[in-house]
């Protein structure tokens, strides 16, 4: 992840509060529902607002067709993140050589 990937933590960020990151909270989700899901297995799933609890059926769904579609979303949030840094490792770069460049150099490039 370029974002944070499963198994990393909320880094200090001087752009955001990990709280404020909806991609962190997507991720925490995930690993969350697919907890909930291995520890309950076989069980029913009761919901707070619905007096019937998932079953087999919608527990199935959830496994083949919920869970699939966060790690997809996580996965291309991942290249959007890739890129975006890509292109900020190539301006630093392009800054620092533009620094690097005698005065001179400099000048005759803005002219």
């Amino acid at each position: 992840m370029a974002t944070l990937s499963a198994g990393s933590s909320a880094a200090t960020s001087p752009f955001c509060r990990p709280e404020e990151d909806p991609f962190l909270l997507l991720e925490s989700t995930l690993r969350s529902v697919e907890e909930i899901l291995l520890r309950r297995r076989g069980l029913p799933l009761r919901r707070t607002w619905i007096e019937q609890p998932y079953g087999e059926e919608e527990i199935t769904l959830l496994e083949e067709e919920v869970i699939p579609a966060i790690q997809q979303c996580l996965a291309r949030v991942d290249e959007l993140d890739e890129r975006l840094l890509a292109e900020q490792e190539l301006m630093q770069r392009c800054e620092l050589e533009l620094q690097r460049q005698p005065l001179s150099v400099q000048k005759l490039q803005m002219a």
